[in-house]
């Protein structure tokens, strides 16, 4: 149990870090091309939704009943829900900012993208909490899907990653800065691993688990309609979003039929 679980913290770790490369993506290229950016957030999506319904629920059920676990499933998305509707986060894509080099053209724009920057870290950084108890909770009951969620959350947790320090580095000029608060909004994935760790692990039988996977599923669920596809098809390629959905979906079945 102790070498499961040590798994599962590392894969929330990694997953939540990942913000840490749309930092460095921030200081090189200050914004991924929209063909890359409209696939990989489908495919991330793809792959979440595919996952939460043909394995977590479906597990959810298995253990607790049809009922039981999609009312934990529906109360894992309002939990999503209201954390979203209490503290709301965008990515730049979703504002329609105007581009970060050109802060000499407007007056105080550097206390305006200072500001953003660090809401964004506050609110992705909230909004990664429940992320770090969804890989942790999968991977505790299925390594390999847990793996294959951790890698979903890491691709779309580079564009927040993005979001975070390109505005920042932008105000600022400063790299340390940027980068440390990319890093504290990832780094909260790994904490709510932690406290599902702390918490949960003395309670947790198939019936807890049951639960905790169908809400898992739930909360993956909101994460891919309310962030990763409207964004995806924000780049306005939308023909490639739909592709990555696709192909995230084919690849997270193909993977689960291999592991049969």
């Amino acid at each position: 149990m102790l070498s499961a679980m040590g798994f599962a913290l590392l894969l929330s770790a990694l997953a939540g870090l990942a913000t840490t490369v749309g930092s460095f993506m921030a200081f090189i290229i200050r914004e991924p091309g929209p063909r890359v950016m409209s696939f990989t957030l489908g495919f991330s999506g793809g792959v979440m939704l595919l996952v939460s319904f043909v394995e977590l629920l479906a597990s959810g059920i298995d253990a607790i009943g049809f009922a039981a676990a999609n009312l934990a499933f529906f109360g894992g998305m309002l939990a999503m829900f209201l954390l979203d509707v209490l503290i709301p986060h965008d990515f730049l894509a979703e504002k329609h900012a105007p581009e970060i080099d050109r802060r000499d053209e407007m007056v105080g724009l550097e206390t305006q993208l200072l500001k953003t920057g660090l809401f964004v870290a506050l609110g992705l950084g909230i909004h990664n909490f429940p992320e770090g108890m969804a890989t942790f909770a999968t991977a505790l009951s299925d390594p390999n899907v847990g793996i294959a969620i951790a890698i979903a959350i890491a691709v779309h947790n580079i564009p927040e990653g993005l979001a975070v320090s390109a505005p920042i580095y932008a105000a600022t000029g400063s790299r340390r800065k940027a980068f440390w608060w990319s890093f504290l909004s990832g780094v909260a994935e790994p904490v709510g691993a932690a406290m599902a760790a702390l918490f949960l692990l003395p309670f947790l039988n198939e019936a807890v688990l049951g639960i905790l996977l169908a809400a898992v599923a739930g909360i993956m669920v909101f994460i891919s309609l309310d962030e990763l596809l409207p964004v995806a098809r924000a780049y306005g390629e939308e023909h490639l979003s739909i592709l990555g959905i696709v192909t995230g979906m084919a690849v997270m079945s193909f993977s689960l039929w291999l592991l049969r």
